[in-house]
C-alpha cells in the first residue's frame, strides 16, 4: 500500500511537533507544507526534508496530489481550512480546539458528513501512555461508576503571547488552549456523556507579566511584547453531564499559585490521579485505605502521544479503523468551551442544548 500523502497546513510550533511525530509513522508522508508566512513553511520543510512548500492552502491543494491535510493554524482558521480541504476531497486531521466556536464546529461536522471524509480532532492526550493505562483500569472495573473528575491545567507564569493571547485569532485564552485538553480527557475517560450545564468564571488580573521570564515552551517565534493580550489569565468551571457526573475545571496561563497539571477521577469503587506525581490508584483493601503507585515507565507498548494520534488518523484514512476522536466529540467540547465563556460573561449557569 502506498503511503498516505499529507499536506501540512501551518508551520508554527505545533506543526514542528507533528512533523517530528510523522517520522515515527511509516505509512504516511508529509509531501508539502504551506503557511501564510512562506518563509516559515520553507524553514520547516528544510528542517524535515520536505521538498514542496507554499504560501497558501489553496495553492498547495491545487498543485499536489494529496490524501489528507493536517491543520496546525490559528483557531480562527480551523473551520475555513477544514471545510475547504474536505470539499476538495481530502481527509482532515485538525488540531484542537476544533474551531473558533461551536457554530463553526457544527459546519465542519456537517461538511464531513456530506462529503464522507474523515474529520479527526487532534485530542492528543487520549493517546498518551498514562491515559491508556487509566482507561485500561477503568475498563476492567477498578473505579466502578465515575461520578466526579477534577481537571487541572494551570501555569504559574506561562502566557505564550502572540496569537495565543489575541482573542481575534485564538477565541480565548487558557480555557480554549489548555482547558480543552483536560476537559476532553476527563470526558473521554468518564464515558463520553453529554454535557447539560456549565457554570464558569474567568479572571483577567495579571496579563502577560512581561517583567518576568517564562519558560513556557509554546512561545511563537514572532511573539513580541507589543502583541495584544485580551484573553483570560485563569478560569474555573463546573460541567454537569446527563448521567449526573461532574467535571471541575481549573485552567490558567498566569496565577499566584503553584502550577498544576493533571486529572483526578473518583468512582464508587476506586479513584485515580494522573499528572503531577506518579499515576496513583486510590482504593480499599482488607479494610484499609490503600494508595497504589503505578509505574508506567516499563509499559511494553509505550508510545509517543502525537505519533499514536497520527497513526490512528492514517489508519482511519486507510479504512483500517473507525475514527474515535470524532467531529461529534470536537463539537461537544466546543459547546462546553463556549458555555464557560458565556457563563463567565453573564454570571449565570448556561444550559447546553442537545
Amino acid at each position: 500500500m502506498e503511503k498516505v500523502r499529507i499536506g501540512l497546513i501551518g508551520a508554527g510550533n505545533i506543526a514542528n511537533t507533528h512533523m517530528a511525530a510523522y517520522k515515527q509513522v511509516t505509512d504516511a508522508e508529509v509531501v508539502a507544507i504551506c503557511d501564510i508566512n512562506i518563509g516559515k513553511a520553507e524553514r520547516l520543510a528544510a528542517r524535515y526534508g520536505v521538498e514542496k512548500y507554499y504560501g497558501s492552502m489553496e495553492e498547495m491543494i491545487a498543485a499536489e496530489t494529496l490524501d489528507a491535510v493536517d491543520i496546525c493554524v490559528w483557531n480562527i482558521n480551523h473551520s475555513v481550512c477544514a471545510i475547504y480541504a474536505m470539499e476538495h476531497g481530502l481527509n482532515v486531521l485538525c488540531e484542537k480546539p476544533m474551531a473558533y466556536n461551536a457554530q463553526e464546529a457544527q459546519k465542519m461536522k456537517e461538511v464531513s458528513e456530506k462529503t464522507g471524509k474523515v474529520l479527526m480532532i487532534a485530542f492528543v492526550t487520549r493517546y498518551m501512555d498514562d491515559t491508556r493505562v487509566v482507561k485500561d483500569y477503568i475498563d476492567k472495573g477498578y473505579l466502578g461508576e465515575i461520578y466526579y473528575a477534577k481537571a487541572q491545567y494551570v501555569r504559574r507564569h506561562g502566557n505564550p503571547g502572540s496569537w495565543f493571547a489575541d482573542k481575534s485569532k485564538s477565541g480565548g485564552g487558557p480555557v480554549i488552549d489548555l482547558g480543552v485538553h483536560v476537559i476532553d480527557r476527563a470526558r473521554y475517560l468518564m464515558g463520553l456523556h453529554k454535557p447539560v450545564s456549565v457554570y464558569g468564571a474567568t479572571f483577567t488580573k495579571l496579563g502577560k507579566r512581561d517583567n518576568l521570564r517564562t519558560t513556557v515552551g509554546w512561545i511563537p517565534e514572532d511573539a513580541s511584547p507589543t502583541d495584544p493580550c485580551d484573553v483570560e489569565d485563569f478560569a474555573t468551571a463546573i460541567i454537569r453531564f446527563d448521567n449526573g457526573s461532574v467535571i471541575q475545571l481549573e485552567t490558567g496561563y498566569s496565577i499566584n499559585d503553584l502550577p498544576k497539571s493533571g486529572l483526578t477521577l473518583c468512582g464508587d469503587k476506586g479513584g485515580m490521579r494522573t499528572g503531577d506525581g506518579p499515576l496513583t490508584l486510590f482504593t480499599e483493601m482488607n479494610n484499609f485505605l490503600v494508595d497504589t503507585k503505578i509505574d508506567i515507565n516499563h509499559l511494553a507498548d509505550s508510545k509517543d502521544g502525537f505519533a499514536a494520534e497520527i497513526q490512528e488518523f492514517v489508519d482511519c484514512v486507510n479504512g483500517k479503523c473507525e475514527c474515535k476522536a470524532t467531529a461529534e466529540d470536537g463539537l461537544i467540547c466546543m459547546k462546553i468551551l463556549d458555555a464557560i465563556y458565556e457563563s463567565a460573561r453573564t454570571g449565570h449557569e448556561v444550559i447546553i442544548e442537545a
